[in-house]
């Protein structure tokens, strides 16, 4: 069987590059997410493998890693990029929107960070890499949920790093700085990106790029975090 890398949260922009690179390796791709007729459509253009399921869903985790290994074989490698992004005066944001947020964005990568050592622990060996961004390092104004769930997932992510790391399970995040070149953004957000121009953003393809590598790092030279951010973000 091929070495298997589970997308958590695929989507068509950072999460289909990272599918189609490691796919280029060889690897097997199980590709996540709720919309399972967005799931479908993404599975056939990357080669990959659709596995509909509700990351925030303990139990639905759970049978997905089960369901993922039984079709495809261990997985070797789990990128959680899913994301949900919630913009709000503080004043204004109600208790259901701070903790859908935080659901979607903290506690489903806890779901599917576990899940993904509980099966790696055993073999000793395998990389989990969370998907950050700039709400993981600052909390900016009008942004306090998605600050709170990210600054929350990228402390899980150091913690399980220091845990996991001796027993031979790599860990690690990107931070993603900016906006990523992706047809959401330029559905939601076209004048902004038109603004950006051509290399203004981050392009899916040159992130997925920064995913690959962290996995086949050496175990004496791992890195915890990298950064990416295209030239035109200040930082």
């Amino acid at each position: 069987m091929s070495e298997v890398l589970l997308v958590a949260g695929a989507g068509d922009g950072l999460g289909r590059s990272i599918a189609l690179r490691f796919a280029r390796e060889g690897y097997a791709v199980a590709l996540v997410a709720r919309n399972s007729e967005r799931l479908e459509k993404l599975a056939k253009e990357s080669g990959g493998h659709a596995f509909a399921a509700d990351l925030s869903d303990e139990a639905q985790v759970v049978q997905l890693f089960e369901s993922v290994e039984s079709k495809l074989g261990a997985i070797g490698a789990a990128a959680f990029v899913a994301a949900t992004r919630t913009q709000a005066p503080i004043a204004e944001t109600s208790l259901e929107d701070f903790e859908r947020t935080w659901r979607q964005n903290c506690l489903s990568g806890f779901l599917v960070g576990r899940e993904a050592a509980r099966r790696m622990l055993p073999r000793r060996r395998g990389t989990i890499i969370f998907s950050g961004a700039s709400g993981s390092l600052r909390g900016r104004a009008g942004f306090a949920a998605y600050a709170a769930a990210k600054g929350g997932l990228r402390f899980l992510a150091q913690s399980m790093a220091r845990e996991l790391g001796p027993q031979g399970i790599h860990v690690a995040t990107v931070l993603i700085d900016g906006a990523i070149d992706s047809p959401m953004m330029w559905r939601d957000y076209r004048s902004r990106m038109e603004k950006l121009g051509a290399d203004g953003a981050v392009h899916p393809d040159a992130a997925a790029d920064a995913y690959w590598q962290l996995h086949r790092q050496p175990r004496n030279a791992w890195s915890q975090e990298v950064d990416l951010r295209p030239w035109s973000q200040s930082f």
